[in-house]
């Protein structure tokens, strides 16, 4: 068997799958990670989405234990303003669509063609959202019980692959913290943690990687190498010679300005959401931590200079931004042609990057790390296993490519040259005619990419519902059926909505008391006026 693993670089993807494969493998297999103390990790994401609690529950790690130690908070969905127009904003939340009579609840709300709010009509985690409220109570209950949140009552690790139950948070966490975190969970359990720089990497004459080789420590060899080392693609691209996949022909977005500003979120309260903005060239998000807020701007160089986009964040901010220092990214939109080749595997920026839209980055990650342990090769390196991966990497992240285009493409807004661009650009794939499918028919399993990538049908309806900028029609079917049903549920979601915001402490609150905060250091619990 394949017993010695070798990771180049750290950070959040290096500790990620250096910790997994511990808790996979136990002392069976060595782990060996070696990273240079001089190079941080980019921060570019410290959002997630739900399937990331299968990462934690697999390593066994309690959130009330490392949540603190990361600054970390809820992230209940995505809120999006100034998509369709200025002042407007909807939820994409993680929350599956209710069914009456056979339809989903959203087919019914376009049927009855009432106000513009779907998501509070048809979701509670809108209204949570925008009342600041924590996904559990003080007494660690979640708001709805019928989530599992571990195999027979925590019996068993749950991978990716059981996420059966769309579970209602994920999280938002200093991504440093959590690479720090995961440092000492792996080191603890036997991974043997280099700091140094890899010099070189050197090949045999098959062209398989033999070894590389470090300035302080001298030549570290495995078996299996897995590339850790960003948009460098140090092992994957430079040494092995695979070439990139771009996707900025349809996600032109290649550049990112980031901000870490201290708040008072006492005082200012923690939305459970990541925050979308639109902007003149891109979009700016907005990340609640419990002591600071993390927020960016992500934009086209095509549209926008890195001194434009610095003084765009600098001004979103406010006085907050002063004497920050703003943190410039060059990010590589797109994927290897193969994320594994040879006994070499990427994971991670290395292996391919979707822009970070919808919280993609550490579900790459954990996709990949995953799939390496179901794929995991022997001696005899069988060429079903590494193609088998390659294929299941490769659909996540076109399918994800092709989810975040539609973004862009049915966004109402179209008042400058870089958002009426994003109309015309060519779209990925079978993308065209989706869209003309979900005109007439919102999507459904049968109607969306058709390869697992981290998002379900509700995710594509609740796009278009929100962002406008397509012209959709309910079922002709509706206007036959009796739809007093649909009109008693849809009142029901708000009257639950309502209960919820009344019982539930705020976000601040419950991480407060987490905390063990005494309790004038916390706001109030009660419903926001």
């Amino acid at each position: 068997m394949v017993k010695n693993v070798v990771i180049v670089g750290g950070g959040t993807s290096g500790w990620m799958t250096a910790s997994y494969l511990t808790a996979a493998f136990g002392d069976r297999v060595t782990v060996t990670l070696v990273e240079s103390p001089g190079v941080p990790t980019i921060g570019v994401g410290e959002a997630t989405f739900s399937t990331v609690r299968h990462f934690f529950d697999y390593l066994g790690l309690d959130e009330r234990v490392w949540m603190p130690e990361c600054q970390a908070t809820y992230k209940l969905g995505i809120r999006f303003e100034n998509w369709r127009a200025k002042g407007h904003h909807f939820y994409h939340p993680f929350e599956r669509l209710r069914v009456v009579d056979g339809f989903p609840i959203t087919d019914w709300w376009l049927h009855q063609g009432t106000g513009d709010r779907f998501d509070q009509d048809c979701f509670l985690i809108a209204s949570l959202c925008d009342a600041k409220r924590s996904p559990r109570y003080l007494s660690g209950q979640l708001f709805e019980q019928e989530f599992s949140e571990g195999g027979a009552d925590g019996m068993y690790r749950t991978t990716l692959s059981e996420q059966n139950t769309q579970f209602p948070y994920a999280y938002h966490f200093d991504a440093a913290q959590l690479a720090r975190y995961l440092t000492r969970y792996g080191v603890d359990r036997g991974v043997r943690h280099v700091l140094d720089d890899v010099t070189e990497v050197a090949l045999d004459q098959r062209g398989w990687i033999s070894h590389v080789v470090t300035r302080e420590h001298g030549e570290l060899a495995g078996d299996l190498f897995v590339d850790c080392t960003g948009f460098r693609g140090m092992l994957l691209n430079q040494a092995l010679g695979v070439p990139f996949q771009s996707y900025q022909d349809t996600l032109p977005n290649d550049r990112a300005v980031a901000l870490r500003v201290p708040v008072d979120m006492a005082a200012r309260g923690i939305r459970p959401c990541t925050t979308a903005t639109a902007q003149d060239a891109g979009w700016i998000w907005t990340i609640p931590l419990f002591g600071r807020l993390g927020t960016g701007y992500v934009y086209s160089s095509d549209y926008c200079t890195p001194d434009k986009a610095e003084q765009t964040l600098r001004e979103f901010v406010g006085p907050a931004a002063n004497d920050l220092e703003a943190n410039h990214i060059r990010m590589r939109i797109g994927r290897s042609a193969e994320s594994w080749v040879h006994n070499c595997v990427a994971v991670g920026l290395s292996s391919g990057f979707v822009e970070p839209l919808e919280s993609t980055g550490i579900f790459f990650i954990q996709n990949a790390v995953e799939q390496l342990v179901k794929h995991f090769p022997n001696r005899g390196w069988d060429e079903r296993l590494r193609r088998a991966y390659n294929r299941q990497v490769a659909h996540v992240m076109d399918g994800v490519r092709e989810f975040l285009v539609l973004h862009y493409y049915a966004a109402a807004r179209a008042d400058n040259q870089y958002w009426q661009d994003t109309k015309t650009r060519p779209v990925p794939g079978e993308l065209a005619e989706r869209i003309e499918q979900w005109q007439v028919k919102l999507p459904d399993t049968d109607s969306v990419f058709p390869h697992y990538h981290g998002f379900e049908s509700y995710s594509y309806t609740a796009m278009l519902l929100g962002l406008g900028g397509i012209k959709l029609q309910a079922p002709p079917a509706l206007e036959l059926i009796d739809g007093a049903a649909a009109a008693g549920e849809l009142r029901l979601v708000r009257r639950q909505a309502e209960e919820l915001m009344d019982k539930l402490p705020s976000q601040y609150d419950y991480f407060a008391h987490l905390r063990g905060l005494p309790p004038e250091q916390r706001v109030p619990a009660g419903r926001p006026r």
